[in-house]
C-alpha cells in the first residue's frame, strides 16, 4: 500500500476543527478508537436548550448527565436540542458529532468538575471513530469562559440488574409504590394496571402450545378478529413475501405464503402490542417502536436460519422474541406515565449510555426486567421471558440461551447500521461461537434485511395503524 493510500485511509479530525485548535493555540494527537481508551478520559458534549436559551454541556463518559441536579445547579429547564437543529450546525461545519469545544458554538457552556482529573482528555473530532488527545492543561484553556458543577452521576454507583432474575418481583414493586400512588397494595399483579390479553391473544397462546394445532384452528381464530384477518392477508400481499398470485382468503395467505409457525407469532405479537398503546413521547432519536420490532425480528429470523439446523432452537418463537424484545419500552410508559418524559429526555442526552443505566438510575428497574416480568405472568412460554431478560448480556449461558443471544447480536448488527437507539457495542467472538454464526454470515443477514428496508417499513406501518 502506497503512502498516500494509507493516508486516505485513515480517518482525520475535520478542517474546520484543525483549523478552530490552530487559532486557540491547543496541540492535539488524533487517537482512533478503542475499547481500552478509559470513558472517564472522553469528552461526552451535549447541546442542551429552555427559553432561555442554548448551553453546552461536557461532562465524562463513565458519568450519567442528570437532568433534575442540573435544573437544581442552573435554575432551567433543560433538555436536548431538537435533532434537525444540531444536525443542521452540524452540516454547516460538516461534522457528524458534536465535538466538546466550547468555542465551536456561540453558546455559553458548563462542565463537570470531575472532567479535570484525567491529565490527558480525549476531545470527538466530529469523526465518526476519532478521537483527539489534548493536555489538561490545554484543555482547561477551552474552558476559560465556561463555568463549572456537580451534576453527573458515576455509572459505577448505578448497578442495573442484568443477572440476578430472582430480585426482580421485589424490586420492580418497590419502583411501583415508590413512584405510584398505590402504594397500599402489596401484590404486584394488583399493583400494576395490566389491560387484560384479548380473547384473540388468549386463543393463539393456547393454539402456539397444542402440538396437535392445525392451519384449519389458525384460519378460524384469525377470522374472527377482522382487523386480524385482513393485517394476515395484506402481509401475505406485501412485496416483501413476493408470493405468487393474488391472495383471496386467510387460509390462502397461511397455506401458500406466510405458513403456520410465521402466522402464529405474527398474529400474537401484533394481540400484545394492541394491549399497550405507543406511548405519545419518546427520545428524539429513537427509531419508530414498530419499525424497530420488526427489523430485529427480521434479522433474528435471518440468523436462526443460519444456525446449524441440529442446533437451532424453534423458528417461530425466536422470531416473537425479535417482535416482543422492547415490549418492556411500552410497559414502563404504561406505569410510570410522568416519569417517562422524564427518561427519555435523559436517553437524549446521554446518547453514550445503553438505556438500562438511565432507567437504573431514575426508577431502580430497567425495561428488560419489567417486560420479563409480565410475559411470565401472561404465561408466555421461557424462552420469551428470557429473551427479554437478558438481551443485553452477550455472555449468557444460563437455560435457553440461544434466545437472548440472539436477541443481543440483531440489536447490535442493526444499532452499528443506526437502527435503533444507544451506543454501538462490541459483538464478542464468543456470543458468535456459542451461536455457530461466522461473523461474515451475521453482517449478511443483516444486509440482506437492510436491503428489504421499504418493505419491512410497509409492513412495520401495517402495525402502527390498529
Amino acid at each position: 500500500m502506497t503512502e498516500v493510500a494509507l493516508d486516505t485511509a485513515t480517518p482525520h479530525a475535520p478542517s474546520v476543527i484543525r483549523l478552530l485548535l490552530e487559532k486557540l493555540g491547543i496541540a492535539y494527537q488524533e487517537v482512533l478508537d478503542h475499547p481500552h481508551l478509559l470513558p472517564e478520559r472522553k469528552v461526552q458534549a451535549v447541546l442542551l436548550d429552555d427559553s432561555v436559551g442554548a448551553l453546552m454541556v461536557l461532562f465524562p463518559q463513565n458519568q450519567l448527565l442528570d437532568l433534575n441536579r442540573l435544573a437544581e445547579l442552573t435554575g432551567r429547564k433543560l433538555a436536548a436540542v431538537p435533532l434537525d437543529r444540531l444536525k443542521t450546525m452540524l452540516d454547516k461545519h460538516g461534522l457528524k458529532i458534536l465535538p466538546g469545544i466550547p468555542a465551536l458554538t456561540s453558546s455559553p457552556c458548563l462542565y463537570e468538575e470531575s472532567l479535570l482529573k484525567p491529565e490527558r482528555l480525549l476531545v470527538h473530532s466530529g469523526q465518526a471513530g476519532l478521537w483527539l488527545e489534548i493536555e489538561r492543561d490545554d484543555f482547561k484553556k477551552m474552558l476559560s469562559k465556561a463555568s463549572a458543577g456537580n451534576f453527573g452521576e458515576l455509572l459505577s454507583r448505578i448497578r442495573p440488574n442484568l443477572d440476578r432474575p430472582t430480585d426482580d418481583r421485589d424490586e420492580i414493586s418497590q419502583a411501583v409504590q415508590a413512584f405510584t400512588a398505590r402504594r397500599i397494595q402489596q401484590r404486584l399483579e394488583n399493583t400494576i394496571e395490566i389491560p387484560p390479553l384479548a380473547e384473540t391473544a388468549q386463543k393463539i397462546i393456547k393454539l402456539r402450545v397444542d402440538p396437535n394445532a392445525t392451519i384449519d384452528d389458525i384460519t378460524g381464530v384469525v377470522e374472527t378478529d377482522p382487523a386480524l384477518a385482513a393485517q394476515v392477508v395484506s402481509w401475505a400481499a406485501s412485496p416483501y413475501y413476493a408470493s405468487p398470485g393474488k391472495i383471496r382468503s386467510v387460509e390462502d395467505a397461511i397455506v401458500r405464503v406466510l405458513g403456520f409457525d410465521l402466522v402464529i407469532n405474527l398474529a400474537l405479537g401484533l394481540a400484545l402490542g394492541k394491549t399497550l398503546s405507543l406511548p405519545k413521547d419518546h427520545p428524539q432519536q429513537a427509531t419508530p417502536y414498530w419499525q424497530q420490532s420488526i427489523y430485529t425480528a427480521a434479522v433474528i429470523e435471518g440468523l436462526t436460519r443460519a444456525i446449524p439446523r441440529a442446533e437451532r432452537p424453534e423458528a417461530g418463537l425466536t422470531y416473537l422474541a425479535g417482535l416482543l424484545h422492547n415490549f418492556g419500552y411500552l410497559l414502563l410508559a404504561h406505569i410510570f406515565p410522568p416519569h417517562f418524559s422524564l427518561i427519555c429526555r435523559h436517553l437524549e442526552v446521554n446518547p453514550h449510555l445503553c438505556h438500562s443505566y438511565v432507567e437504573q438510575h431514575l426508577l431502580g428497574i430497567s425495561r428488560e426486567q419489567i417486560g420479563a416480568w409480565l410475559m411470565r405472568f401472561w404465561d408466555m412460554p421461557d424462552e420469551l421471558a428470557t429473551a427479554l431478560r437478558f438481551q443485553h448480556d452477550p455472555y449468557y449461558e444460563g437455560d435457553h440461551a440461544a434466545f437472548p443471544n440472539l436477541a443481543c447480536l440483531a440489536v447490535r448488527l442493526l444499532r452499528a447500521r443506526g437502527i435503533g437507539s444507544g451506543p454501538d457495542e462490541p459483538i464478542p467472538d464468543e456470543l458468535l461461537e456459542r451461536l455457530n454464526i461466522s461473523r461474515e454470515k451475521a453482517e449478511d443477514v443483516v444486509t440482506k434485511v437492510l436491503e428489504a428496508e421499504a418493505l419491512l417499513r410497509e409492513l412495520a406501518s401495517q402495525f402502527n395503524q390498529h
